[in-house]
């Protein structure tokens, strides 16, 4: 269930292929890294069952939908088998729903046939505006709604990991500050059925 996660911006290919044995060692269902490091990824991973995930539009989903898109579809030409892309949280704030269910819409289009995970950075959004992204995420043919990129003030939440598998109808991945088994129960417990860590060889361990 977890993404083993490392999206630090000083990570150099040392860290990126340390991470990709500690997935092979433990079992991780994927690798979840910036965009750059997917070769590498792709090939120190091929074959083994160890899947790659790739963040676009990382950290601030700002960009262009467009520039997603390119981002995305080269991620997935390079080896990239999942998408977890940030919407663009500005504009839903703003009211400006057509202009998010377009911008998921074109990185799912992109990312065929892998799957998108839209992070909604649900501690910047009010309930009503996270009920809000999940409809527009199911419309848009996402696949998860993610709870966080882990950039910013809070994380994953039980309470929002159930909102979202509530409102949603979808998988729901609960990302940001889980660091040891208890969190990741709870996590499991709310209905998150993927999750993001940086700590995931703890979580696990702790698992005894």
């Amino acid at each position: 269930m977890i993404d083993h996660t490392l999206l630090k911006a000083d990570a150099v290919p040392n860290d990126i292929s340390a991470l990709c044995g500690q997935a092979l060692e433990y079992g991780f269902h994927s690798v979840c890294v910036n965009s750059c490091h997917v070769p590498l990824c792709a090939e120190l991973l091929k074959g083994s069952g160890v899947t790659v995930c790739a963040v676009v539009g990382f950290p601030l989903g700002a960009a262009p939908a467009c520039v997603k898109a390119f981002e995305a579809r080269t991620a997935v030409s390079n080896g990239a088998d999942e998408i977890d892309m940030v919407i663009n949280i500005g504009w839903l704030k703003a009211g400006r729903p057509e202009d998010v269910l377009a911008d998921i819409e074109a990185v799912v289009e992109a990312s065929a046939p892998a799957k998108v995970k839209a992070i909604l950075e649900t501690c910047l959004l009010s309930d009503s505006e996270k009920t809000a992204a999940c409809a527009l995420c199911r419309k848009a043919g996402a696949a998860y709604v993610k709870t966080s990129t882990g950039m910013n003030a809070a994380g994953a939440t039980a309470m929002d990991v159930r909102l979202l598998k509530e409102a949603s109808g979808l998988e729901v991945k609960a990302s940001g500050g889980i660091r040891t088994t208890s969190d990741a129960l709870a996590m499991i417990e709310a209905g998150a059925g993927r999750l993001g860590c940086s700590s995931s060889m703890a979580v696990v361990d702790g698992l005894g």
